[in-house]
């Protein structure tokens, strides 16, 4: 079914004229002179996501025109025309001129009129899109919810969405796709051998869990999506600055992206075998937190000296990699908010993603591009793994002061070694400011261009 904000093409609707400094002068002439009048009086001069709702000669609304600025196809934003969904009055509205990427155009008009209403009533909006021809719109309206509702979990405060809460996500959506489902909560992570899991979560009133769902046909490629699900993260007993726990309620946004990408995958029935881990804990304090200088065993075997509590998330996730490992899968996937010093490398717009296999980074790149949803490669520097050397344990969970998203990516490599590929996504899982597309708040980062990814591979 089509999302809510696009429309059936017979209905009646609206011409938005996509123009650049080039084509305007000739859709200009065009236009009734009293029309052309009013647009050179509002001073439209088709700059990149500036526009002006047309009137005819009766007032009302003949149509509606769009800067994009560049002449270069490439170097415009492809989700720029989805600035209007926040720009149009009520109506249903059709592209009369080609977007440069019709279908990307088509997802950020559904997902750039997305808000949190969760809490705040807001008065709704109706700007309905008949999306272009040729466009997938069950596709993309898939791809849309699956993100919307990744969104609302990553802003769903702890209050409202601790360990238990992502755990009932995932168990939804494992329901409404038929996948198999089953969660190790509490003592029982200690003894199914999860200690690293159990350790991190242990002094929350919620119990620490590890989500874990499996969907498709036993034969199929095997596809193991691991995410953090950190519900939050007060540092432990290195606990952070007041300012640094404001925004910790999104420290599970990896476990959101996971969901988002599982939903896709099972949405779009492609032919894998998919398993989700998801380990979901809240670091809290109380009497028996674990505590810096301590040494955890792991599910690996590997012993783990705690150089700092506040570095929680490759703890779990190493629990859980060292299970996804265990089959022998075809590719893992992990996403985690794990570092600030992927954000101090790249910013919050663009991830860091590890691999040491060229191909898949190859196509992880080519997609990233193609989908819109950006990502950087980041080197796993070998040599660096001797910054988490520790004296008394197999490896420390921090490293040095520099290079500290490279050091997380190889304490995570410590427990991947049977997987015929394996790729790690530090993400930001946030967005700083509104752009099309991408309003002020949670985001799904990652999610599109790996289920584009693993449709181009598996999907034929």
């Amino acid at each position: 079914m089509p999302h809510s904000l696009l429309a059936f093409p017979h209905e009646a609707s609206l011409p938005i004229w996509l123009v650049n400094d080039a084509t305007w002068p000739g859709i200009l002439e065009k236009f009734p002179a009293a029309t052309r009048a009013f647009a050179k009086a509002q001073g439209f001069d088709a700059k990149a996501g500036s526009h002006c709702v047309l009137p005819d000669a009766d007032g009302n609304i003949l149509g509606v025109v769009f800067g994009l600025d560049s002449k270069d196809a490439k170097r415009i934003d492809p989700f720029l025309p989805g600035k209007l969904v926040t720009l149009l009055p009520d109506g249903v509205y059709r592209f009369e001129t080609q977007a440069p990427n019709p279908t990307l155009a088509t997802l950020a008009w559904i997902l750039g009129a997305y808000s949190f209403n969760r809490y705040r009533k807001r008065t709704e909006k109706s700007v309905r899109l008949v999306p272009p021809e040729g466009v997938n719109v069950d596709e993309v309206s898939r791809i849309a919810d699956a993100v919307i509702t990744s969104r609302d979990l990553i802003n769903t405060p702890t209050s409202d969405l601790g360990p238990d809460g992502i755990e009932a996500a995932a168990r939804k959506l494992a329901e409404k796709h038929g996948a198999k489902f089953k969660s190790i909560v509490g003592d029982d992570l200690l003894k199914q051998n999860f200690p690293m899991i159990h350790a991190v979560g242990r002094a929350s009133a919620t119990p620490p869990r590890l989500i874990d769902f499996t969907w498709g046909k036993e034969g199929a490629p095997r596809v193991t999506l691991v995410g953090k699900g950190v519900a939050f993260d007060t540092g432990g007993l290195d606990i952070k600055p007041a300012a640094s726990m404001l925004m910790m309620r999104k420290d599970m946004g990896g476990s959101a992206a996971t969901l988002a990408l599982a939903d896709m995958i099972m949405g779009a029935n492609l032919p894998v075998r998919l398993r989700v881990l998801v380990p979901a804990v809240e670091n809290s304090i109380s009497a028996n937190a674990f505590r810096p200088g301590d040494i955890l065993q792991s599910r690996k075997g590997i012993t783990v000296e705690i150089g700092n509590t506040d570095a929680e998330g490759r703890l779990v996730l190493g629990d859980a990699l060292a299970l996804a490992d265990e089959e022998t899968p075809d590719l893992i996937v992990d996403f985690a908010t794990l570092t600030g010093a992927a954000r101090v490398a790249l910013g919050p717009e663009l991830p860091a993603f590890f691999t040491d296999d060229d191909a898949l980074a190859l196509d992880v790149a080519r997609h990233g591009e193609a989908q819109n949803d950006p990502v950087w490669r980041m080197p796993l520097w070998q040599s660096y793994l001797s910054q988490l050397d520790s004296k008394s344990a197999d490896i420390n969970n921090t490293g040095g002061p520099m290079a500290g998203s490279v050091t997380a990516a190889l304490f995570l490599t410590r427990f991947v070694s049977a997987a015929k590929a394996y790729v790690h996504f530090d993400i930001f899982a946030w967005n700083n400011a509104t752009k099309p597309g991408r309003p002020e708040g949670a985001e799904v980062q990652a999610a599109r261009l790996m289920y584009a990814l693993l449709k181009d591979r598996y999907g034929r």
